[in-house]
Parts: structure tokens; sequence; C-alpha cells
């Protein structure tokens, strides 16, 4: 109380505050700004201080699946798997500072239910100059993310490898062929050498062991045309059923009688198009893998089911889609069992983990190079300590089978006296079937390439009975030439030689059906059976 002028009064003291109240307005405004940023962001933003949560939007709620307030004053602990992963983030958040305002981490947080996402966080010091200062979190869930990113890694493998294999198909396609070429001159030769040798010598042996080291290695490079799609075949419609019974006697020996061969043939199997004789090596390399799989006994089990491949199959083993009705063929052992590494390499040709001497490597790269070739798929499961099984598919034929009819072995002479051209650019190989031919009693003439060929044939007065040429030659290939010469001999007949076929019989894998193909290398008997085949055929 005062007195003014005897009276008593009140002072009053008056202060605008006109402006606090409006910047305490504008605070406000701007915090509800921000707060509906923050809560119109697709981020989850929470501020963090002494390592608890002191505000959050509600993206945050919603990723860890928590009440809108549960969170408020928790310690960021419960957000991490373990406590090396919370300190690990706790380093970035005290690296930062006045010269580090802000740190980028990826890291796993658990929500309430226990499920746990992937995250990507950045972190913001709110206060660079305090030690204390409160931290922006920003956080997005990256886990649809992470999931592509692996199948995306998982695909660029599927397709790295597929690429590795078929590069080494090409090579072992192409050195197969050349090998065969070597092949057929060591073999033939050696042959040709024995016929003039007395059987008592020592050399005589020695020329027939280097004819059996021949036929060794050949059956080597068959396994490489197998494995590089270059292998002639013939497919026809078949039972899988039928090939499999078939084999179970042989099955039996060649697995052993420690191990049990178990089979589970599905009825009314559809057909399939496929070689017999590549679908019976099919069964019987996967058959001994899995032997050997099982040094101390087991069970071998095969088995066959119509089956339908969808689009979801061919995506998850990174394959084109040919979704359809499929054949499969199983062969599951309980053995060892495979680890992933070894998978990763299983169908490369010579690669093997058995000790030295007791494999080629070849087996299982010739069973990739079949099913490629027979236009089918193959899979692998292996659990290490379990076992594994191969997975064969092949594409459903329209057609029923033939019954096969027996070959009947001939009972004619080889030799004969007919004229047949041949052409070959190897001159050892011409020159050595020139000579094989010629002991059967043949008239022979030789040219090196398909356009000498036609000039031999033009100006030769008597008529050729049968043209013996390779398919791969420079400047024309042997089927060229074939139809060539057929155009103006209607009835000439023809037979193809290779080491494998020409450029498009090798991409598509067969021949047409009635073409007739002898494999390099061949003996001095094959080709003469061969030849004479022909030239006794009637002409259809």
């Amino acid at each position: 109380m005062i007195t003014i002028e005897g009276e008593p009064g009140i002072q009053v003291w008056i202060k605008d505050i006109t402006e606090r109240k409006q910047a305490e307005e504008a605070l406000e405004e701007s915090e509800a700004r921000l707060k509906s940023i923050f809560e119109a962001s697709p981020l989850g933003i929470g501020l963090i201080q002494d390592r608890k949560m002191q505000w959050h939007n509600g993206n945050v709620s919603r990723m860890l699946r928590y009440g809108p307030d549960e969170l408020l004053g928790k310690n960021a602990r419960m957000l991490y798997e373990s406590d090396e992963e919370f300190e690990l983030v706790g380093e970035v958040i005290s690296s930062l500072g006045p010269e580090k305002r802000t740190a980028d981490i990826e890291t796993r947080w658990v929500r309430k239910d226990g499920s746990i996402f992937d995250c990507h966080i950045r972190y913001a010091l709110l206060n660079p100059e305090s030690k204390d200062s409160a931290v922006l979190a920003m956080v997005e869930d990256i886990t649809e993310q992470k999931k592509a990113e692996k199948e995306r890694e998982k695909l660029r493998a599927q397709f790295n490898q597929a690429q590795k294999m078929e590069a080494i198909g090409v090579l072992a396609g192409g050195v197969a062929h050349d090998f065969n070429n070597i092949l057929t001159s060591i073999i033939g030769n050696a042959e040709l050498a024995l016929m003039d040798m007395d059987k008592n010598t020592s050399h005589y042996n020695r020329l027939e062991e280097i004819r059996k080291a021949g036929h060794r290695a050949a059956a080597l490079t068959r396994q490489l045309l197998a494995f590089s799609r270059k292998e002639l075949i013939r497919p026809e419609v078949l039972d899988l059923n039928r090939v499999a019974m078939n084999l179970e006697k042989m099955l039996r020996r060649l697995i052993g009688e420690d191990i049990e061969l178990v089979t589970a043939y599905a009825p009314d199997l559809w057909q399939v198009e496929a070689d017999p004789a590549q679908i019976e090596q099919i069964i019987m390399n996967l058959s001994v893998n899995a032997r050997d799989a099982m040094p101390k006994g087991g069970k071998l089990t095969i088995e066959t089911a119509n089956v339908v491949l969808d689009e979801a199959y061919f995506q998850k083993h990174g394959l084109e889609s040919e979704e359809g009705p499929y054949v499969m063929l199983a062969v599951t052992d309980n053995g060892t069992g495979i680890d992933k590494e070894t998978q990763d390499r299983i169908f490369e040709p010579f690669f093997t983990t058995k000790e030295m001497g007791r494999g080629t490597g070849l087996g299982l790269s010739t069973v990739y190079g079949i099913v490629k070739q027979n236009k089918g798929h193959i899979w692998v499961y292996s659990e290490e300590g379990k076992g594994t099984t191969f997975k064969v598919y092949f594409p459903q034929a329209d057609a029923e089978p033939k019954e096969k009819e027996e070959e009947k072995s001939p009972e004619h002479s080889l030799a004969g006296s007919e004229t047949i051209l041949i052409a070959e650019d190897d001159g050892a190989l011409r020159k050595m079937a020139e000579m094989m031919l010629e002991g059967y009693g043949y008239k022979v003439i030789t040219a090196e390439n398909g356009k000498e060929a036609m000039k031999i044939a033009e100006s030769h007065d008597a008529p050729i009975h049968l043209l013996v040429t390779d398919v791969v030659m420079p400047g024309m290939s042997g089927r060229a030439l074939a139809e060539k010469l057929q155009e103006k001999v209607p009835k000439l007949k023809v037979l193809y030689m290779s080491g494998y076929t020409d450029n498009a019989i090798a991409h598509h894998g067969v021949l047409k059906k009635d073409a007739d193909f002898i494999q390099k290398p061949f003996t001095r008997e094959r080709l003469a059976s061969k030849v004479r085949e022909m030239l006794d055929r009637k002409q259809g």
C-alpha cells in the first residue's frame, strides 16, 4: 500500500508482454508444425536422451508394435537383440560432436512381439556443444529392401554359375571334339598295325595296350561331350519306370549287399522323350554317387512321380520359366551329405571330393549335361550327416512309347567292292579311314573338304555308292555337301562322322531322325560294319 496526497493507493506496474505472447504462440505453432511434419514423415522419428526414449512419432510405435506411450521413458536397450549390438550403436552416438553431428548405421530392432526387423537409422545431435544433448533418431524399416538385395545376390550367383557352367561346357566340348580326332587316329592306326603283326611278339602286346588305352580315353571324351551337350542323342518316347526297372538287377550288384535298394515307381507315370541310353547313364551315375556317400551301408531310394512345375519353382532356382507337366526321377541316399560349398561346384567336370584314383570327377557333370541336353532340369537337396536327394525333371511327352525292336547282328560279311567317297579335312584321319575300308575290298576316293569332294564327284565316271563325310569342315559342312550331291544323285547314301555334330546339330542336340552317324573315335570293324549295313539297306 502507498499514500497518495494523504489517501491510500495502489502502485501498479504495467509491462507490455505482447511480444512474449506472440513468441510463445509462435513457438507453440512451430512445435505443432514440427510435430505435424514428424507425424507425416514416412520414417520413425524419436528423441533419445540418456539412452531413454523421450518422445517419438506414431511410426515408431507402429514399427515396434507398441502403444502410443509405452516406450516413453524406457531404456533403448529393449530395442536391441544383444548387449553387443546396443553398445555398438551407443559408441556411434558417443562419437557425435561439433565436427560430426550425424551418423548412419544399419542394425536390427526387436518388436514387442519378439519379431526382428532390419532398420537404417540416422542419428542427429541436437546440441553439439552439450555433452548431454538429446539425439534425434530417424528410423527406416529396410527389411524388404534387405530381402530384395539377398534375392538379387542369389539370382546373380545363379546367373554367374550358369554362365560358368556354359563356358566350361563350350571348353569341354571343344577339347573332346579335338581329342576324338586324335584318338581316332591312335586307335585306328593301332588296329591297322595289329593286323600285320604276330600276336606272340612283345610289340603286338604293346600296341594292344595302346589300343585299349585309346578306348578308355574315348570313354572320358564321351562324358565330356555329354556335359557340353554335344553328344549325339537319339531321343524316343519312353517310360522312365520301365527303364529304371530294367536296371534294378545291375544296380543291386553295383551298390553291394550292405546298401538296400528301395524303389517307389509312380503308377500311370507320364511319358518322356529322351535317349534311353542316356537315362540309364543318369540312373547309374547317381546310384554310384549315392553308393560312395554310404561307405558303411545305407539305403538307396529311386522314385518317380508326375509333377507340375510352376513359375515359383523356376524363380526359386533362377531358371527361365518353363511351366508345365514334368516327370520326376529322384535318387536319394542317407549317406554323409554334401556341404553348401561343394553343392555349388558339384556339377563341374573333374571336380571331385573323392581321394586320388577313386573318381574322374565326370559322373555328375555327365548327368548335368545329359539332363540339359534332354531339355530337363536337375536340383540337389542335401543335409550334412543326413543324406542327399538328386531330383531330375523331364518334360512330359505327348506320344506313347514304341516297343523297341531287337537289333539283329549282321550275318553277312563286312567286305565289299562298292565305291566310297570320304570327305575329311584331317589328313591323318582321312588316310586311316581310306586304309580301313580298302582293307575290306572297297574302292575309296578321298577329298579334304566339301569343295574338292564336289569336283571329284562331278568328274568321276563310275557311280559313287556312299559318301562318308565329317560333319564340320572348313568352307562347306558335311550336311551341305551331302545335300548338294543328293540333288544330282538322289539315291546316294550318306554316313556322317564327327567328334560331335555340326553347329546346328550341336545347338539342338539331335540329327535328323533318318540320318546315319558314326561317332569318333571308331574302330576298323565298327566303320566297316556301319558302311556294309548302309550299302545293304534298301532305298526307302
